[in-house]
């Protein structure tokens, strides 16, 4: 579900999430196939950027276990690492702590050319900052404003931002959670923070309603996955990236230049 709308207008603040249709899956013959295609559709995006005054933020916010990770590794295996880079944001350190809450996003920023991915991002703010009162009601409430005007900023500048909220039930979320206790390789993932937030799911759902009514716009809108279905999430996630990143490129390779042309020809019959 897309949601582009004025920042404020809590369009029905509260109905986004449980809207949606939770049910949904996609059959694994038909996501590898999506995926390979998408795999090249990342490969020539990724080639068009680089070189370019291009770049883009992709931010993936969710509930814990919700598949953000699983989702990064499919964008990031097709693409090339030297010029995409994956931000995994936990809690600040005390550096960050004495200073505004956007410094240390502001210095993950994309150059021209590079694709950045948050796991997690200033959205943190409005969300656990906010639940967990580690913020005061007057720092988050004025944080949409901020957000908004940040990114408002990124995109008059040239950077594309999309950003994604993956959505899953309750009861979808504690199996996943036995499932991580129950795999030795998975164990590490799971904290007792992420037993703590479920006991808090009401808070935060309201929470995630309002950041979503209040920082969806046009130049940077969320998209919101329902993700009980992994494979159908991550299809999702990067068919909206495929597009929003593609929208007006060329993604025609670019012809070699004249020099190195010149150069190929003492050695190739071309």
């Amino acid at each position: 579900m897309e949601m582009q709308q004025k920042p404020g207008s809590a369009k029905r603040r509260g109905a986004v999430l449980k809207s949606l249709d939770m049910d949904r899956k996609i059959e694994p013959k038909e996501y590898f196939r999506r995926l390979d295609a998408l795999h090249d559709r990342l490969r020539a995006i990724q080639q068009a950027y680089i070189g370019s005054a291009d770049a883009a933020v992709v931010v993936l916010e969710g509930w814990d276990a919700a598949g953000k990770g699983g989702a990064i590794r499919r964008i990031s295996t097709a693409m090339d690492p030297r010029s995409i880079k994956v931000w995994p944001i936990a809690s600040p350190r005390e550096y960050y702590k004495e200073r505004h809450y956007l410094s240390r996003f502001w210095e993950r920023l994309p150059p021209n050319g590079v694709i950045s991915i948050f796991d997690r991002s200033w959205y943190g703010r409005v969300m656990v900052e906010r639940v967990e009162e580690f913020a005061t009601p007057a720092e988050w409430k004025r944080a949409y404003r901020e957000i908004n005007e940040f990114e408002r900023m990124l995109t008059d500048d040239g950077t594309r931002v999309i950003k994604f909220f993956l959505h899953i039930t309750p009861d979808e979320q504690l199996r996943r959670f036995e499932k991580r206790l129950k795999d030795p390789l998975k164990r590490w993932k799971l904290q007792y923070e992420d037993f703590r937030n479920r006991e808090k799911w009401d808070a935060y759902e309201a929470a995630i309603e309002e950041m979503l009514a209040r920082t969806s716009t046009k130049h940077a809108p969320w998209y919101v996955v329902p993700s009980n279905d992994k494979k159908y999430s991550r299809i999702e996630i990067i068919s909206r990236i495929c597009k929003r990143l593609s929208a007006g490129v060329d993604l025609a390779p670019r012809p070699l230049d004249e020099q190195t042309l010149a150069a190929a020809r003492r050695y190739f019959d071309i």
